[in-house]
């Protein structure tokens, strides 16, 4: 198998990208398939990072393109599936008990929530793939809710083959630049982290206002 340039393999000699260079070079497709498994299993390792640099491989001959696109997107699958299948051995019984100890929240909120999914659900694993930080925890509530496992698959293996593509394809094409993948997605991941904290800082906010006018309203 031909080795990565020493250029590459110098450059990210630790961190996520020397790890995953290791299992490319030795491991080929498989080697990114793993990566990316265990990339949705534990988001906090970036996809970013692997599949352009993936990409970098396949433009080096460490592997065909074709061999890129289909392991990570297995990768992706299976990892997509270990999760599901947390989220159905979780059970719906469960986290209503969870759900119903927690502070600040109620039952009404998670039947909102789950009436939600079952209405759009099919749309949220198909695009949730496509988004940084949701594309590995939309799983979790497909299994939750017992999502057939053929659709699951089926909306799983679509979206991951885009964003996969993308990705490895930007990396491919960038060569030896293939770091300004991570640096685009970087701040798209960010965006995405903000906007969240941002829905649930206002929620909170309102949530605790509504408690704290709750007992005037009963005075009254």
């Amino acid at each position: 198998m031909t080795p990565f340039p020493t250029t590459l393999a110098q450059e990210p000699a630790g961190g996520v990208a020397g790890w995953a260079t290791g299992l490319v070079d030795t491991l080929g497709g498989p080697g990114a398939g793993v990566a990316i498994a265990l990339e949705n299993l534990f988001p906090p390792l970036p996809s970013e990072v692997i599949l352009p640099l993936t990409g970098f491989a396949a433009g080096q001959g460490v592997l065909s393109l074709a061999s890129a696109l289909f392991w990570t997107t297995l990768g992706s699958v299976v990892g997509a599936l270990a999760l599901y299948a947390i989220g159905a051995l979780f059970g719906r019984e469960r986290m209503h008990a969870v759900w119903a100890r927690l502070p600040l929240v109620r039952v009404s909120d998670l039947e909102r929530t789950e009436e939600w999914f079952r209405r759009h659900g099919t749309k949220a694993v198909l695009l949730g793939r496509m988004v940084p930080i949701f594309r590995s925890l939309i799983s979790v509530p497909a299994g939750v809710e017992r999502m057939p496992v053929p659709l699951f698959l089926l909306l799983t293996t679509v979206g991951s083959l885009v964003w996969n593509s993308v990705l490895v394809l930007a990396g491919y094409a960038l060569g030896d630049r293939w770091e300004l993948v991570e640096t685009y997605v970087g701040v798209a991941s960010k965006a995405v982290v903000l906007l969240v904290l941002a829905a649930a800082a206002t929620w909170l906010v309102v949530r605790l206002r509504g408690r704290g006018a709750e007992p005037r309203h009963r005075r009254a």
